[in-house]
């Protein structure tokens, strides 16, 4: 199981230059839950995740895990508690997949301390837990879209990290995937506790999966609760610019969005009716 974390933003500012994306953000994460960032394109919500995770420095105000401004905790220790899965990961050219799992490990590794039995088994089980194991001596750039963002996921459960953040973790995914991805995730958070945060862009998914909803518009946090309790046509509309119907999902009970857009009418069915006896009925192929 996991170490409890507190991790949380004050009055974050953040983006890139000048321009600022991310606009005075308050925001904690629920520790041992899954947590999902939603929104439209350009939201902000991709720059928010990449300044919790330090990827990019806050322009101002704060993210603070377990008391700490994030910016003060040594690499190595913020490495061990959070972990993170960039949008478009880059491996290096003719690395093996097995490598590049591998490369999770390296948080916990200390000077002079040799690669252990414990790094392979954790690199086995990332491996297994992602349907990547038979591709262990493949080469990344090898590999298919859907097949590389399993490898990048499989690096990421091998860091081992109480706290995980994942922007769009099913990108190159077909649907199958997509669930086999995110039932992953929640597998992780069910048995080992793992905080996991992610970025989503489908809101259907986000509702179903998310113990916990951010959703953003503008750089401005709009909406954070329960899926239950934040996802109406209210905020639907407000977020995402869409008129929709909000019902219960009838497979998961949660939210479901059923978007109003424009619908195409079939024409009506002819009305087939019965032929005068004296009219031979024709038949074949009506236009």
């Amino acid at each position: 199981m996991t170490m409890p974390h507190s991790l949380r933003t004050e009055a974050l500012v953040s983006g890139y230059g000048r321009t600022v994306v991310v606009d005075g953000v308050d925001l904690e994460i629920p520790d041992g839950e899954v947590s999902v960032i939603v929104g439209a394109n350009a939201s902000g919500k991709s720059t928010l995740l990449k300044t919790i995770a330090r990827l990019l420095p806050a322009q101002s105000g704060s993210v603070i895990l377990d008391g700490r401004a994030i910016d003060q905790v040594p690499t190595k220790e913020l490495a061990r508690t959070v972990g993170l899965l960039p949008q478009q990961p880059v491996a290096p050219e003719g690395i093996a997949v097995a490598d590049l799992v591998g490369r999770g490990r390296h948080p916990h590794q200390k000077l002079f301390r040799s690669w252990s039995t414990e790094d392979d088994r954790a690199v086995t089980e990332a491996l297994a837990a992602t349907g990547t194991l038979k591709l262990a001596d493949r080469a990344v750039d090898e590999l298919s879209g859907g097949q590389r963002q399993r490898v990048w996921i499989a690096m990421a459960l091998a860091q081992q990290t109480d706290i995980l953040l994942l922007d769009e973790p099913t990108t190159f995914l077909d649907v199958s995937h997509q669930i086999d991805v995110l039932d992953l995730l929640a597998d992780l958070n069910a048995t080992r506790g793992t905080t996991v945060v992610m970025v989503l862009h489908d809101i259907n998914l986000a509702a179903r999966y998310a113990d916990h909803l951010f959703a953003v518009r503008a750089g401005k946090l709009i909406a954070s609760g329960a899926p239950r309790d934040v996802v109406d046509a209210d905020l639907v509309r407000g977020v995402f610019d869409l008129d929709a119907l909000v019902i219960d999902d009838p497979a998961s009970g949660t939210p479901l969005v059923l978007p109003r857009g424009r619908h195409r009418v079939l024409p009506a069915a002819p009305v087939q009716t019965a032929a005068p006896a004296h009219t031979p009925v024709q038949t074949g192929e009506h236009r």
